[in-house]
């Protein structure tokens, strides 16, 4: 879903979710597991298992495979997943099941060029890209009984993307246009949200850095205030006025987290605003992790639900429904409470549950060019945005919440009918969805699931390695939740788990750029990624 902007990953999936996608994974087994069985390779070699094939566990294999490349480093990997495809909350259904029109996103649906690990798969496995300003129209901000301001395509892209230095241009420019006389403190926003993103960009720098801790690098990358903040307080209290804070931002954390800026840190609602140059993979974004596993070599258990690890001798015993396997070290690539998984109470006890929103999504297929007039209470003539975000800011003052998240008019699925897709926390039914589209309904498909974790201020992280040769790749959830970020933790996660296990790592020893001519080049390079670079 996690859609994001900066980092982000919005979207999702329906109840009858048995997709089946067009490809097959290199070294995929579907046979059983035993102890004596390696998949592939030398019986004596050691063994890495992955839990999860998504963003985190297929990159995770992907920074192992780097180090093999790069350093020789002896192992073999293991992907486990126990879904039939690969991506996680990335994924893509086809409209009325037709496998002749374009997939449509349900789960993680844009990246932004702040998503260098994203950013740089999608032109190392030659990946198509779409862009969101293709489809441009006017955006419309509801808050459940009115509409209250109407932003052109031109306007909407220079807030999301930040380029202008004060957001108090844009907001006067609405709320003139729109009959609205207010009076407001000018909104620094985009202030923070380009220095966040500078900060956050430091993950990618030659001097990287490693953590095993993310509360040390949320005080190293000067994120702390911000996580332990919500949206609101903190861009209230650096003089962004309450009204664009309430109706404008939080449009922005309600589409890509579900969370209203009073319930999610101030990171997450930076992140949020941060949309520099959003796309998607043509296709389906499931395809840079399904190139990250199969530039891995790894073997890819698919349907393949791990019931339990046990730690055995110095290992790591992982049992599945297909049987039992030994390994070297650990890497769980999936919300730890989420995965049913049996392990031992001094990991469990570890990690806090983490409540995660649950989110219904809709898709649809309509030949209504937009939403019913008469649904926003406007006259029959009226023209209506084809995106609509929403506030909960009426419902804070006594009035009506709003019935949805977002509504968004995506590219047409043929000459005659539209694509849209709903975001909700109720389900959307179908009385309300031929109400809202004056009956033209075609094609819909239903997905609810945990989307994204709630994003509470907090300093107070779960750790990263839980035990000798186990580490968890969404401890970094909590801090930021999208699908780059994934990537990043993985990285951070294989690093650790090489020199602990191989004295080994992704990059090799690091070298300070002030003791290295090359590195100080490599510092002022706009395109060196730390891990895909070195």
């Amino acid at each position: 879903m996690r859609t994001s902007p900066l980092l982000l990953s919005v979207s999702l999936a329906s109840a009858s979710f048995a997709l089946q996608f067009p490809f097959k994974v290199p070294f995929f087994n579907s046979q059983a597991v035993s102890q004596n069985d390696t998949g592939h390779g030398d019986p004596s070699t050691p063994r890495i298992a992955i839990i999860g094939a998504g963003a985190g566990g297929s990159s995770a294999a992907f920074w192992i495979a780097k180090a093999k490349e790069r350093f020789g480093v002896d192992v073999e990997v293991d992907v486990y997943e126990k879904n039939s495809y690969i991506g996680g909350r990335s994924t893509t259904v086809q409209p009325y099941d037709d496998p002749s029109l374009d997939p449509v996103e349900l789960g993680g649906s844009i990246f932004v060029r702040a998503n260098k690990n994203l950013w740089r798969a999608t032109q190392e496995f030659n990946l198509t890209l779409n862009s969101f300003k293709d489809e441009g129209g006017d955006t419309g901000f509801w808050d459940g009984e009115k509409l209250l301001i109407t932003a052109s395509p031109n306007y909407r892209w220079r807030w999301l993307v930040g380029y202008v230095e004060d957001g108090l241009e844009i907001w006067n420019h609405l709320t003139k246009a729109n009959g609205v006389d207010v009076s407001l403190h000018t909104p620094h926003s985009d202030h923070y949200v380009k220095s966040m993103i500078q900060d956050y960009l430091n993950l990618y720098s030659p001097d990287a850095p490693k953590w095993d801790n993310i509360t040390t690098l949320a005080t190293t990358l000067g994120f702390l205030d911000m996580t332990s903040s919500s949206t609101a307080d903190f861009f209230q209290s650096n003089g962004v006025s309450a009204q664009f804070v309430n109706e404008v931002v939080e449009a922005a954390t309600r589409v890509n987290y579900g969370q209203n800026v009073d319930k999610i840190h101030a990171l997450e609602g930076a992140c949020s605003l941060a949309a520099t140059g959003a796309a998607q993979v043509k296709g389906g974004n499931w395809q840079i992790f399904q190139n990250f596993l199969n530039y891995s070599q790894a073997t890819v258990f698919l349907n393949t639900k791990v019931t339990s690890i046990t730690s055995k001798s110095s290992s790591w015993i992982v049992n599945s429904d297909k049987g039992s396997k030994r390994y070297r070290g650990v890497i769980l690539a999936a919300p730890l409470h989420q995965t049913g998984i049996d392990l031992p109470s001094s990991i469990v006890s570890q990690v806090p549950e983490q409540p995660y929103v649950h989110l219904h999504v809709t898709l649809l297929s309509t030949t209504a060019t937009s939403v019913d007039p008469a649904y926003l209470s406007l006259s029959p003539a009226s023209k209506v945005p084809p995106t609509l975000l929403t506030t909960y800011q009426g419902a804070r003052t006594g009035g009506k919440a709003p019935e949805f998240n977002s509504i968004s008019y995506h590219r047409k699925i043929n000459d005659n009918e539209w694509n849209v897709k709903i975001f909700s926390e109720e389900k959307i039914s179908d009385k309300w969805l031929n109400t809202t589209f004056g009956g033209q309904v075609g094609w819909v498909h239903r997905k609810e699931w945990d989307a994204y974790p709630k994003l509470p201020p907090t300093t107070d992280f779960p750790p990263v390695k839980l035990d000798n040769g186990f580490y968890y790749v969404n401890a970094f959830e909590p801090f930021i939740s999208t699908m780059e970020t994934e990537t990043v933790a993985s990285r951070n996660v294989v690093d650790l788990l090489l020199n602990e296990e191989f004295k080994s790592s992704i990059c090799g020893p690091r070298i300070s750029a002030s003791e290295d001519d090359d590195t100080k080049k490599k510092v002022n390079d706009e395109d060196f990624v730390f891990g895909w670079d070195c």
